[in-house]
């Protein structure tokens, strides 16, 4: 897995977003931010220049400076809201979905739109902080990935 220059972010891999709005997770994300198959994960808008998504699970979004997000919105909190429907808040926007035994978010359609996803586009797998990692989908370090000539794994 690269850092792709010195001081970088670290990158994970490439995920495909498939026709049925799947998106597989990279081994090591998963790993690294303690996620299981069959649990639920929180999704918030990535930034403006990465786009895409940042993916996190409530035992790191609680405690964390960020944690007032599930106090004000209990829908998110309790899962009560449509899952992969996003919620605003404050600049951003904010969801829960289920992880597959397959280590795979589905977004729904309306999701991919909100996202400005679509079927066939590639995600890099960024690690942005100890929340959260992020599943980017424009912008500089992108364009880098595609120009890196080392390996960078897909899933």
């Amino acid at each position: 897995m690269p850092q792709m220059n010195r001081g970088g972010k670290f990158i994970f891999g490439r995920s495909l977003v498939r026709e049925d709005g799947t998106v597989r997770l990279p081994d090591q994300a998963v790993e690294e931010y303690g996620l299981t198959a069959g649990s639920r994960v929180y999704l918030f808008t990535g930034s403006k220049s990465t786009g895409g998504f940042c993916i996190t699970r409530k035992d790191l979004l609680e405690p964390s400076k960020l944690g007032h997000i599930l106090r004000d919105l209990p829908g998110l909190r309790d899962h009560t809201a449509e899952p992969g429907a996003f919620l605003p808040y404050k600049g951003r926007a904010y969801c829960w979905t289920d992880l597959s035994p397959a280590m795979e978010l589905r977004l729904p359609p309306s999701a991919l739109e909100f996202l400005s996803l679509t079927a066939g586009m590639r995600l890099l797998a960024i690690r942005s902080s100890d929340i959260a990692f992020t599943m980017g989908a424009k912008g500089p370090l992108l364009e880098r990935a595609e120009r890196y000539e080392g390996d960078i794994p897909e899933f």
